[in-house]
């Protein structure tokens, strides 16, 4: 029900649904995926494809084995690899008369205002001229510093900047299970998830070494991100062919469902950040006025954790160490210890030049 009432839906592919585990191609499984496709389309649904997959056949081309790369040399392979990637997609879905774009991003492309705007205008650009864009991450000039690492987070927030109502992860499992499926018989299939709590992370986390690479933790956050954005997301298992129809037909899946959001674009991508640079502690009188609408100011300020810059994403914590928002600082880290519980007239003679007396601007402020 809730995939065959969405309107845009992105959906992510990992490199085993592609490739198998004797390094070959699953043309057939392709080839099948793309029937689903092509029948998303025919139901005026918009598409995005997040595909893993590039190292992986980069690997297979130069016959090298993946776990031995350092990264500067998986970085040749993955650039490598994104060719025969996108002739595999290009070759399959022809065959079905569907157009294909590739956008390739890394962490920074999504985390910087300026650049995730210009991917939602591309990826909409690309819809109107009836194109289905792959996105995948930017492996060929990606560090561990600006780096996903894992396509689960990237397809989430994805999903956030163009607007998607619906993230589909193809996983090798039906989903979220009460245990590990693979250990005990009386494991539950959770079908329905509103609110992603403390027991949910931790069933996730025991199950783990159940599912793939990317483990169920990534997932858990990318649910996360959709969560807060409006953005249904479900676990389905993608070995068997034509995933999505099995999906339509049988719902044997994990939904998480959407939060009541009322917030604006910006603000989705605030809360959303996969990021954050830094944190600050805050006392109680400024979370009672973060709370009435209030912007934080340095008086409320206990604590600074972290080295940031003017601009970047921060946590707010309570004086319990509890997330309780997120937001944009207009200080640097420096700069905030040293006016930090100081009174905003303060601020000029501690810094020694004007600016704003709001450390996080109501505007640049989100409640979690």
């Amino acid at each position: 029900m809730y995939l065959k009432n969405s309107k845009n839906i992105v959906i992510k592919i990992g490199s085993s649904l592609l490739i198998d585990n004797k390094m070959k191609v699953r043309q057939k499984w392709l080839f099948e995926f793309a029937k689903d496709i092509k029948d998303l389309i025919n139901q005026n649904k918009k598409i995005i494809i997040v595909s893993s997959g590039a190292i992986a056949l980069g690997c297979k081309k130069l016959n090298l084995n993946k776990k031995n790369l350092k990264l500067d040399k998986s970085q040749a392979v993955a650039s490598i690899g994104q060719i025969e990637l996108m002739n595999l997609f290009k070759k399959t879905f022809n065959s079905k008369k569907i157009n294909l774009s590739q956008i390739l991003l890394t962490l920074e492309d999504t985390e910087q205002r300026r650049r995730a705007i210009n991917a939602k205008r591309t990826i909409n650009n690309l819809f109107d001229l009836g194109f289905v864009p792959i996105v995948n991450e930017n492996d060929s000039i990606a560090t561990s510093e600006i780096k996903y690492g894992d396509n689960d987070r990237l397809a989430s927030r994805v999903a956030q900047i163009s607007g998607a109502d619906c993230l589909i992860l193809l996983s090798d499992v039906d989903g979220l299970y009460t245990k590990n499926p693979k250990i005990y018989k009386d494991a539950l299939l959770i079908k329905e998830i509103k609110n992603i709590n403390t027991e949910i992370e931790k069933v996730a986390s025991k199950s783990i070494s159940a599912y793939g690479t990317g483990g169920m933790k990534t997932k858990i956050d990318a649910a996360k991100v959709c969560q807060l954005s409006g953005c249904k997301m479900a676990i389905a298992n993608g070995l068997s062919l034509r995933p999505i129809k099995q999906i339509l037909k049988k719902n044997n899946c994990t939904w998480f469902l959407t939060k009541v959001s009322k917030l604006d674009a910006r603000k989705k991508w605030i809360i959303s950040s996969i990021s954050p640079k830094g944190e600050l502690i805050i006392d109680e009188g400024a979370k009672k006025a973060l709370k009435n609408g209030k912007s934080l100011l340095a008086a409320g300020i206990k604590k600074v954790i972290g080295k940031f810059s003017k601009g970047d994403h921060i946590k707010i914590l309570d004086k319990t160490n509890k997330e309780y928002a997120r937001g944009l600082c207009s200080f640097s880290s420096n700069e905030v210890e040293k006016i930090l519980g100081r009174q905003s007239k303060e601020i000029e003679k501690l810094l020694g030049y004007i600016t704003k007396s709001e450390v996080v601007h109501k505007d640049d402020l989100v409640e979690i």
